[in-house]
């Protein structure tokens, strides 16, 4: 979404519009999934093998 602030415009008139934008989001607990992947490898080799599949 875009807002347009138009010169000359308050600082009052300015937050307000921005306030409209705020988007309420349940949000997303990334916490909940530390470590739950397990490597046999470490990550870096396994990185390296991916990109030598493209060349």
């Amino acid at each position: 979404m875009t807002v347009i602030i138009e010169k000359g415009m308050s600082v009052a008139e300015i937050k307000k519009r921005l306030e409209k934008l705020k988007i309420k989001s349940k949000g997303f607990n990334a916490a909940k999934f530390l470590g739950k992947v397990k490597f046999e490898e470490d990550p870096p080799v396994i990185q390296k093998k991916l990109r030598d599949e493209w060349e």
